[in-house]
């Protein structure tokens, strides 16, 4: 017995052993209710789940199976009814309002299905916009932000419409800006709701292109709702909700190119 004990505490002392990061995400127990005046509606009922780093998960459903909601509460912006929430290593569940917007706004990029552009602030401006919330994320100098926002820009082929407002742009083109502000900070996870669901074939289609090639070029781990086919087919990791529960989860070998 001491010497299994002693053998234990070599082992975990060795400095040669490969530390294994934590999962990108970690949910346990996750549930997620709404009290009415007449009864209660769950909306997710005990979801457990683990995300690598570097996956790219497409969560799919039909309307009202949870799928949205979950990516809210993965994002810190609801509280769940029960259940834990681990990102990047650090556990949300809990965390006051300031805590949680400092590491929203150092592990998480998101985009949303409605761009959610400052129409006050050009391109350019919006894409910074994370960068100088989170005083350059406690990486690169600030200096270095416009430098690496008109790259962002650049590589959504919108480097010429940096100075336009967003009343300026089209669709696609918000959505594109939308991306780059996304990535501004380099997150090490990036949530995206719907992101080609208000566009048309093509834009859909450009806007997916440059979001998987950001992703790869980033290393960042992607997690995204999504009712297209087109998209999910994509992903290395298909998870679909119905009335708040998983019911399937894929690995994909070879996702579709």
């Amino acid at each position: 017995m001491i010497l299994t004990q002693c053998h234990n505490r070599e082992l975990e002392a060795d400095p040669t052993r490969p530390v294994v990061p934590p999962p990108a995400i970690q949910v346990s127990g996750l549930t997620k209710s709404i009290p009415t005046a007449t009864h209660r509606v769950d909306i997710l009922r005990g979801v457990d789940l683990e995300i690598q780093r570097g996956e790219f998960v497409a969560i799919m459903g039909p309307s009202g199976s949870g799928k949205s909601t979950l990516l809210g509460l993965l994002a810190g912006l609801d509280t769940p009814t029960s259940g834990r929430i681990i990102l990047d290593g650090d556990d949300i569940t809990g965390l006051n309002e300031d805590r949680m917007a400092q590491l929203r706004g150092r592990k998480i990029g998101f985009v949303f299905q409605s761009y959610h552009l400052l129409p006050t602030l050009t391109a350019q401006e919006n894409v910074l916009l994370p960068y100088e919330l989170t005083g350059g994320n406690g990486g690169r100098a600030m200096r270095d932000g416009p430098k690496r926002a008109r790259e962002l820009l650049e590589s959504v082929g919108l480097l010429d419409r940096r100075d336009h407002y967003p009343i300026q742009l089209s669709g696609g083109e918000q959505q594109r800006v939308a991306l780059a502000r996304a990535f501004m900070v380099s997150p090490p996870i990036l949530l995206a709701d719907e992101p080609t669901g208000n566009l048309d074939t093509q834009n859909g289609q450009h806007v997916l292109e440059l979001l998987i090639s950001l992703n790869q070029r980033e290393g960042t781990t992607l997690v995204l709702v999504t009712h297209d086919p087109a998209l999910s087919s994509r992903a290395t990791r298909r998870i679909t909700l119905r009335d708040g529960r998983i019911i399937s989860d894929e690995r994909v070998t070879e996702p579709r190119p």
